[in-house]
């Protein structure tokens, strides 16, 4: 019995140090966002759960195919993976490899550490972030540019640009908060050098 409980207080304790990590909205905007981010995360998993189960369904026990499924799975997909990378972005909780925070003690190199990171990690997603506008506006006007021809899927013809907006405004959003992490680090770097702690 006190193992039970000690595990219950232990799993407690490791759901309040994750909540401590993740920063709460603040601004309308924010709050609009993650939001949207979370609604969309949610209502993709739903999707996905339903329509997987449904082929499963369909495929062992009535002997049949559910046609097209694949095309739905992946457009939820793109939704539900960048929608998450953006709360991820918003929230500080992106996968990272992070070393310097466990091995580097508060001072300047942690700090200048923590500012190169943010320099590269906006870098890369601005990067990525271009190649998604081009891909997107790609999926919108088709190879030519003319708006002939548009990217579809084989079986259902659903544009293509409804998976490639979902990449766009995830990279976009992601820009946003590593924007700001590369204020932060900017800031905290200047106020050490300052002086300042």
């Amino acid at each position: 019995m006190s193992e039970e409980i000690n595990l219950q207080e232990l799993e407690q304790s490791e759901v309040e140090a994750f909540e401590a990590k993740v920063r709460p909205p603040k601004c309308l905007f924010d709050k609009i966002t993650i939001s949207f981010y979370s609604v969309t995360c949610f209502t993709m998993s739903m999707l996905l759960t339903v329509v997987i189960s449904a082929a499963t369904i369909m495929r062992y026990i009535f002997q049949m195919d559910l046609y097209g499924y694949e095309e739905w799975i992946k457009i939820f997909a793109f939704w539900l993976y960048f929608m998450g990378a953006a709360y991820g972005a918003f929230a500080g909780t992106h996968v990272c490899a992070d070393l310097v925070q466990s091995y580097l003690k508060d001072g300047f190199v942690r700090r200048f550490m923590l500012f190169l990171k943010t320099i590269v990690t906006l870098g890369v997603t601005m990067l990525f972030t271009y190649y998604a506008w081009n891909y997107l506006i790609f999926g919108f006007l088709g190879p030519l540019g003319t708006g002939v021809a548009i990217p579809m899927t084989v079986a259902w013809r659903i544009p293509l640009w409804t998976a490639y907006l979902s990449i766009f405004i995830g990279l976009v959003s992601m820009c946003y908060y590593f924007a700001w992490d590369f204020i932060r680090a900017s800031q905290s770097l200047l106020c050490l050098c300052g002086g300042k702690k």
